[in-house]
């Protein structure tokens, strides 16, 4: 982890881009960015490129809101620092989420209420993020989910 205080020019402009472009609070007490972000620092030619493609994504984006942040959520739940700056991120409305299903999802459980999108999102990303095969009939419910296909 770079503190932000240690950073050198070129790391400097990209951790401005990408704290200003989080759509939730990834970022420690002394400033340090949480999550992927950090380690994109160190090669900041590396990680400016990889910033630009989540930018694109982000732009036009083809899951619904409540979709992404439930992929979003299972992907960062993994870091325990990262999911304790989840729990006091933005609200309900900008999520798309209920506090209920935030809550559920940062404690390692799937919630019952999930939409028929919002389970095969959380399918797909608990089994890819916990190391697994993406089972067959997770796969073929996700082609056939639309706008599923283009994840």
């Amino acid at each position: 982890m770079i503190p932000p205080a240690n950073l050198t020019a070129a790391q400097r402009a990209l951790y401005d881009k990408m704290r200003a472009g989080i759509g939730f609070t990834a970022i420690g007490e002394n400033g340090t960015l949480l999550g992927p972000w950090n380690p994109w620092l160190h090669e900041p030619h590396f990680g400016g490129s990889i910033w630009k493609l989540i930018e694109a994504l982000s732009a036009s984006p083809t899951l619904p809101r409540p979709v992404r942040e439930v992929a979003i959520l299972v992907t960062g739940r993994s870091s325990v620092r990262l999911t304790r700056s989840m729990r006091m991120s933005s609200s309900p409305e900008q999520r798309g989420l209920s506090d209920e299903k935030l809550a559920t999802i940062i404690a390692g459980r799937r919630p019952a209420d999930l939409s028929r999108e919002e389970a095969i999102a959380y399918n797909v990303a608990a089994a890819l993020v916990d190391g697994h095969v993406l089972p067959e009939r997770t796969y073929r419910q996700a082609l056939a989910a639309e706008p599923m296909v283009r994840i």
